[in-house]
């Protein structure tokens, strides 16, 4: 009888760990965003789109990307593309985001903000 508690007790326990990994947020599906480069030499703007799967953000063609978004909508993420590099941080809300990047491009640094927008 041991054994079978046992079993049942981890098999829960499996149940409940692949359930929260799996767990939505109001923030996922995709996003739109734009960076804007305020300061340095980097391009002007760059545009591109992520997608959020139970808080964690992904990009399917940037394999050194990563990022998430907590509950209250806190998102980081950071990003290498060849010898670029950024980094950044901000706010999502229900339909829209923004926040602070910083990183470096062609030997100098670069600076700016960044918007989201969902994509319904």
């Amino acid at each position: 009888m041991n054994k079978r508690l046992i079993a049942n007790v981890i098999g829960c326990a499996c149940l409940t760990l692949a359930t929260a990994a799996e767990a939505r947020t109001s923030y996922d599906g995709p996003w739109n965003l734009t960076f804007v480069t305020q300061r340095g030499s980097c391009d002007p703007t760059y545009n591109f789109s992520v997608n959020i799967n139970g808080g964690v953000v992904t990009h399917p063609n940037l394999v050194k990307f990563s990022g998430y978004v907590g509950r209250s909508g806190a998102v980081r993420a950071s990003v290498t593309v060849h010898d670029k590099y950024a980094s950044g941080s901000g706010k999502l809300m229900q339909d829209t985001g923004g926040g602070t990047w910083s990183g470096h491009a062609a030997g100098g640094r670069c600076s700016g903000y960044w918007t989201a927008q969902r994509n319904n």
